[in-house]
């Protein structure tokens, strides 16, 4: 049996999270500075980490292996599952050569590149990530937009900057469900409280996109464009998370969004009497445009199917938890901890449900049994350096967790009084960066952020809103994302150099969050609900 320490290092905080933070620091030094690939960085930190739990935390190395194990398993299921299968349905569109009559078809709407990043990266994206979360919107509008053209380094890092503002509301709000459960704050009022703050983080992302498809030129060209389909965007996903649902906040708002821009974009075309070249795409038969649509109308109606309640209660009728073998943890209160219990959610993880799509989907477009295997064989070829990492950055987000690095971490932020409204959204940011995902880093800081809020006389609600905020912001960084959406578009080894592509865009999201999070809690104080 281990028990979390807070503060191994001369019983200060301080010192210790300078420890505490080496796995992670060495982690982005190596992917950003020293250009290691992700799967040997990401294999090396674990390593440190466990040398920190062991050495600094005297954690049992037993202990320590059996919790990096678990994150291990997590990061092959569900986190993998859900990549793997949504790679395999990209896999049997590009055997049956239906993906390039998906690309001429987009062409019709739009051959402009710009405009073609905000409806997929953006509003498609945002679609799935309501339906799928989990690095399913990265692993799929990345070879989208490689379809259409896209340089590789650029289409991975549009997706990823994209896959923020809908996060928090993201496979049907998970992550605010799960902030409500351990922090103790009502669903409705979280979501109500995030949906004040991501609306404003969408009304820029999609500038962000035109910007880094073509620079000042693009923002100067499309900017009119790109503020309709964010603003449409925040506008929804902020009236429908405060007065109609909250799971279903960033259904709304993907769906009014790509909308929008459609129209916008046949305004102008009829405007100025002329339209993208349609001649390629008008050789392609309709049959063949439907079919090549139809895996991710499936993807969609699969998963809207999954989500109805009584479906739902169903497929969740196999659903197990089971403790970790070997693996026993106290936290630092002397609790029993939640980590060593697994659960293996088998039919309503999204995975399993891209799995069922892409069944459907090799009746559609006719691929043969063996056909459907062989794009499986080549997609888990390709992902093969992405399923280590990923296993690899789970294994060290579960030992930091375990040992308690993670929550030195965050213990030692909260202790900044009233100047923690500023930095709340940084540690949501962390979390999110550390496991990449935002539901993780809610069930990480969420019950320590009302906890600091409490001591510094802030607002519980804002402060746990802020988490999930701010950890949307750490999605692009992390290294489980950055693999996913280096391998989609074929890019082994460098992941180093798409985080470099991307952090700048993180931080200024970040700051921006910080900002706005430090004025809700001052004068915009009539911001949070129940004020």
């Amino acid at each position: 049996m281990y028990r979390q320490i807070l503060d191994p290092v001369a019983h200060s905080l301080a010192w210790s999270s300078l420890a505490a933070a080496l796995p992670l620091a060495l982690l982005f030094v190596m992917l950003g500075v020293l250009r290691v690939r992700a799967w040997i960085a990401s294999v090396v930190s674990l390593g440190i980490a466990i040398g920190i739990a062991v050495a600094v935390y005297e954690m049992p190395i037993g202990q320590a292996v059996l919790a990096g194990s678990e994150g291990a398993v997590f990061g092959f299921f569900p986190i993998l599952w859900i990549v793997i299968n949504a790679i395999w349905v990209y896999q049997m569109t590009v055997q049956t050569g239906h993906f390039d009559v998906l690309r001429r078809s987009f062409a019709t709407v739009s051959d402009d590149h710009r405009i073609q990043a905000v409806i997929i990266a953006f509003s498609f994206g945002a679609l799935l990530e309501a339906l799928a979360g989990f690095g399913t919107p990265v692993a799929v509008t990345s070879v989208m937009l490689l379809a259409l053209g896209f340089k590789p380094l650029k289409a991975a890092a549009l997706s990823l900057v994209a896959n923020t503002a809908p996060v928090a509301f993201g496979a049907m709000a998970t992550p605010i469900i799960t902030l409500a459960k351990v922090s103790g704050l009502p669903t409705d009022i979280l979501g109500a409280m995030v949906g004040r703050q991501t609306p404003i983080l969408s009304v820029f992302v999609p500038l962000a996109l035109v910007a880094i498809v073509d620079g000042r030129r693009g923002l100067r060209e499309t900017w009119p464009l790109a503020l309709t389909g964010g603003m449409v965007f925040g506008i929804a996903q902020y009236a429908t998370s405060n007065f109609v649902s909250v799971p279903l906040a960033d259904v709304v708002a993907s769906l009014l969004s790509a909308l929008a821009v459609v129209l916008v974009v046949r305004i102008r075309r009829s405007h100025n009497d002329s339209g993208p070249a349609e001649g390629a795409a008008e050789a392609s038969p309709r049959a063949e445009v439907v079919r090549a649509y139809a895996p991710y109308l499936i993807i969609i109606v699969v998963f809207v199917i999954c989500q109805i309640a009584a479906v739902k209660r169903l497929l969740d009728a196999v659903t197990c938890t089971v403790h970790w073998p070997g693996l026993h943890l106290l936290t630092a209160k002397g609790a029993v901890s939640s980590i060593p219990a697994f659960t293996f959610n088998l039919l309503t993880t999204p995975g399993t449900q891209m799995l069922a799509a892409g069944l459907v989907t090799m009746a559609v477009l006719r691929v043969s049994p063996a056909g459907a295997v062989k794009a499986y064989g080549a997609t888990l070829y390709q992902l093969r350096w992405a399923i280590v990492t990923v296993m690899a950055v789970l294994a060290l987000a579960f030992v930091m967790n375990a040992s308690g690095q993670t929550i030195t971490l965050g213990t030692w932020m909260a202790g900044a009084g009233g100047a923690f409204a500023l930095l709340s959204p940084i540690l949501g940011w962390l979390g999110t960066a550390v496991t990449g995902s935002d539901t993780s880093a809610n069930s990480l800081f969420g019950a320590l952020q009302v906890t600091a809020a409490s001591k510094a006389g802030l607002s519980p609600v804002l402060m746990a809103a802020g988490n999930s905020s701010g950890g949307v912001l750490g999605k692009m960084i992390s290294p489980q994302n950055l693999a996913i959406g280096a391998a989609a578009v074929g890019l082994h080894g460098r992941e180093g150099d798409l985080f470099r592509r991307v952090v700048a865009w993180s931080v200024v999201f970040l700051v921006l969050v910080c900002l706005l999070s430090g004025l809700q809690a001052s004068v915009l104080s009539w911001m949070v609900p129940g004020a």
